[in-house]
């Protein structure tokens, strides 16, 4: 039995020291779960601040929408008043004009219906002076032209003398 008993000792140094050595392990392993634990903790905390921070963006989110209903309708009825302040003013144009015929003016602003007119002016100018050098140049005077004796201021005295005398 003595020849067991030193192996049983190394045996159970051999032991003692794996169980020193797994305490250690357990003790680190147990360092590290709680470093895990409380990086977990403030993690966890993270995720809960980004949370409030991405539940204040949606707010946000949704404010903006609204705002941008709201201003879309804004744009909508200013565009329904601004078409209608353009027909307004081409109607008032287009009774100011009334030699201008309504066809030629057009446009969807003011300063396409100032161009139009503009364009409308002159063609309707262009017309009316064509149509006046017809008329001129087509003009028969009524009756007979007012005679005007013959310029004699060219001709020399002698000519003058025969003129009078009835010669050639």
């Amino acid at each position: 039995m003595s020849s067991k008993k030193p192996k049983d000792k190394e045996s159970q140094t051999s032991l003692k020291e794996e169980l020193n050595k797994l305490s250690t392990k357990v003790v680190q392993l147990q360092r590290l779960l709680e470093e895990n634990d409380s990086e977990l903790t403030s993690k966890r905390g993270q995720v809960s601040k980004l949370e409030q921070v991405i539940a204040a963006k949606d707010g946000d989110i949704a404010a903006l929408k609204q705002t941008k209903a709201e201003a879309d309708e804004k744009l909508k009825d200013f565009g329904d008043s601004l078409s209608q302040a353009v027909a307004g003013y081409k109607a008032l144009v287009i009774e100011a004009n009334p030699r201008i015929p309504a066809e030629l003016i057009g446009g969807d602003t003011i300063a396409t219906i100032q161009d139009s007119l503009k364009r409308a002016s002159a063609l309707v100018d262009k017309v009316k002076q064509g149509l006046e050098a017809e008329v001129m140049s087509a003009r028969v005077p009524p009756g007979a032209p007012v005679r005007t004796p013959p310029d004699l201021s060219g001709l020399s005295a002698s000519e003058k003398i025969r003129y009078a005398i009835g010669g050639n």
